[in-house]
């Protein structure tokens, strides 16, 4: 994909977007190598907007470009208005403040990455068993099917 990109009209504009939002010339790299679609999203109609709206749940720009370098795919395979709204809208109906969810996406942005099915299951198992707030819901979330099953599901 990269080898299709122009140098000047993609790359080098989203290196300097990506640079300008905090993360290093090596961040940037492994951002880039984790994710080469990230280098054709348009920077106005994509990426600005989800800087702006991960700002505007909280985070810093420390934040920020932490959730970029460690989830770059956030940036580019996700609707907002379609998949991280409703999901995010999801899990403050069971209780979690923007706090709460900003430090959490900003640890574990690939939160935001799971379906919406098995996010709200597992967030059902855990509040019906009382469990929600004792157990961190993204160590809960990379658990296998059978292991969450064993463990929260009786």
């Amino acid at each position: 994909l990269i080898g299709s990109c122009s140098l000047e009209e993609n790359l080098k504009p989203r290196v300097q977007w990506l640079n300008s939002l905090g993360l290093d010339n090596s961040q940037v790299a492994k951002t880039i190598t984790s994710f080469p679609p990230l280098m054709s999203c348009s920077l106005e109609e994509n990426l600005k907007p989800m800087v702006q709206w991960l700002k505007g749940l909280g985070m810093d720009d420390s934040q920020v470009a932490k959730t970029i370098a460690s989830f770059p795919q956030l940036m580019g395979s996700y609707s907002l208005e379609k998949n991280l709204k409703p999901k995010m809208k999801s899990l403050r109906e069971h209780g979690f403040t923007d706090q709460h969810l900003v430090e959490v996406l900003s640890t574990f942005p690939a939160l935001l990455g799971y379906s919406s099915k098995r996010l709200e299951h597992r967030i059902g198992v855990l509040e019906s068993s009382g469990l929600l707030r004792k157990h961190s819901l993204s160590s809960c979330m990379v658990l296998t099917d059978a292991t969450f099953s064993e463990r929260f599901e009786h």
